[in-house]
């Protein structure tokens, strides 16, 4: 198992740590629950340098990311990231990521841990546009600093203006006397915040001082089980449940980040399915009566036929309620649309419902 930067911290807290992408990561300290309602109100400090980066650097780094990424990122300016998706050939999806444009020529790539490997070696593949790339995943550390304190606490540490950077904007500067740091408003918790991109050998440092704030802020550890909860409940995809390499993205919602205004791989594929509609449709629920539904349980209609499978789901702390999203037969992901989750060969009745389940 590798360890991340701020790997003994976690062991410090007495965190429960757990096998997650190749690396030994904290799941939970004090409990799922209350550090979900500790983010919601207060600040959470999440440890997600298990995640990779990419750069990519040249004359052509954005005809490159055009081409592998499904998003508009000709959009972008120096300071701007935004969402989006590698598409594979097939009208699938390789992982989910997030553009980041460093300057004229310079982008990063936010991907999931699960997929570091198998993303370098996608994009490295599709590299004949003569780009510098570069992963930086190993040398890279970054912690999310999440809730509706996030902003008091870390200007703090910070001359930038944090309340000047939007949903999807980020500045590079100094933080607590080190330079070139990453503050990034690319939050998925849904609870406003930050995210500070840092090199791990300061790590360490930067952590302690966010919880030297403690006492003001409310600040607490938070691990992988909260930000599970806390990005369901918001709606958001997680790779390897929601979305995979075969997942039509416009099965998966992804509508919005597909942009084919300009050519990209496997857009032939994705326009067909999203002028000709897909079999299925990525759907949220909430539970009408007791139960908690859970990945691959499967979902039936009125009459008990089969007609999906639950991909993520959770009782949700800030709802509390039992809430999932899943696949369904096109012809039944009608919003007020009742269906019925199998839970321990009973069949709980459910309703498809409008994301985000969580609204502040």
């Amino acid at each position: 198992m590798k360890k991340t930067a701020l790997y003994n911290k976690h062991i410090e807290l007495g965190a429960k740590m757990v096998p997650f992408a190749g690396y030994d990561m904290p799941v939970q300290y004090s409990g799922v629950n209350s550090e979900h309602t500790n983010v919601r109100e207060n600040v959470g400090v999440f440890d997600v340098s298990h995640m990779g980066e990419f750069l990519v650097k040249g004359v052509n780094a954005l005809s490159f990311i055009q081409k592998i990424s499904s998003n508009d990122a000709s959009v972008l300016f120096p300071g701007r990231a935004q969402y989006a998706y590698l598409p594979n050939e097939n009208g699938g999806i390789v992982d989910d990521m997030l553009v980041y444009m460093i300057a004229v020529n310079h982008y990063m790539l936010v991907v999931n841990a699960s997929n570091i490997e198998k993303d370098w070696e996608w994009i490295n593949s599709k590299n004949n546009f003569d780009v510098v790339l570069e992963n930086i995943s190993e040398n890279t550390s970054l912690i999310a600093v999440q809730g509706p304190k996030a902003k008091e606490l870390l200007q703090n540490f910070t001359e930038i203006n944090l309340s000047k950077i939007k949903f999807y904007h980020f500045e590079t500067g100094t933080f607590a006397g080190f330079n070139d740091i990453i503050i990034s408003a690319t939050g998925y918790t849904g609870s406003g915040g930050f995210e500070l991109y840092v090199p791990n050998n300061i790590a360490e440092d930067i952590w302690d001082l966010i919880f030297k704030s403690n006492s003001q802020f409310g600040v607490l550890p938070a691990g992988l089980a909260a930000r599970d909860t806390l990005r369901l409940e918001m709606g958001y995809c997680l790779y390897g449940n929601d979305i995979n390499d075969n997942t039509s993205p416009i099965s998966a919602g992804l509508d919005w980040v597909t942009k084919f205004t300009k050519a990209f791989v496997g857009d032939d594929i994705i326009k067909k399915a999203k002028l000709e509609g897909t079999e299925s449709k990525l759907i949220a629920f909430e539970l009408l009566d007791k139960g908690i539904p859970r990945k691959d349980y499967e979902i039936e209609d009125v009459d008990g036929n089969l007609i999906g499978q639950v991909t993520s789901g959770t009782m949700g702390p800030s709802v509390k309620k039992a809430i999932g999203m899943g696949y369904v037969k096109s012809e039944h992901s009608n919003l007020g649309s009742k269906i019925f989750i199998k839970i321990r060969n009973k069949s709980i009745s459910a309703e498809i419902i409008k994301l985000p389940f969580y609204k502040s």
